[in-house]
């Protein structure tokens, strides 16, 4: 009988916290991730013995430092925001992968202290405003700040950077309104 032939054995209490390790090890997550990872395998593999506990073995990488929230909040936040996205798509996707209210909210000031610079990123990165090539008609900017408020920005801020002409000083402008 070759290996891919024998049936997997189901879990226990030591394979799921190798398995919960190796996890932490290899990919930057955060709790509730790693809650949603464990109960896939044990649902995959079955379980023998004793009832699992997903939730206390995340709390306990966590209290090892295995997994921080927040600092991992904190990456996740800058990296998106350096990619030209919104606070609104930030909060989004914090939520989605399973940081906490008071986790969100410590990294809040730092979304908010960024969101001039994410917003011109984005138009520089799809040439929108001082960054066209040439000035949109009226229904290509309105497509312009449709693409920014999909990218979490305000539409306030999208229609004045959308607003700009092509070769405009958009920190000067931005910093006079």
């Amino acid at each position: 009988m070759s290996r891919r032939d024998r049936p997997i054995p189901p879990l226990n209490r030591s394979a799921l916290e190798r398995l919960a390790l190796r996890y932490v090890e290899r990919y930057a997550t955060t709790r509730g991730r790693l809650i949603a990872y464990l109960r896939r395998k044990i649902r995959e593999r079955g379980w023998e013995g004793e009832p699992p506990d997903p939730e206390g073995l995340a709390a306990k990488m966590a209290d090892l430092r295995y997994v921080d929230d927040r600092a991992f909040a904190e990456a996740k936040a800058g990296a998106m925001g350096r990619r030209g996205l919104g606070a609104r798509r930030i909060g989004e996707a914090l939520r989605h992968d399973g940081i906490e209210a008071d986790d969100a909210e410590a990294v809040a000031p730092v979304i908010e202290a960024d969101v001039r610079s994410s917003a011109l990123a984005f138009a520089r990165r799809k040439r929108i405003g001082p960054w066209a090539r040439e000035l949109p008609d009226p229904k290509g900017r309105e497509k312009q700040v449709a693409a920014m408020v999909r990218a979490g920005h305000a539409p306030s801020l999208a229609w004045k950077i959308a607003r700009m002409a092509p070769g405009d000083d958009a920190e000067t402008l931005l910093e006079e309104a």
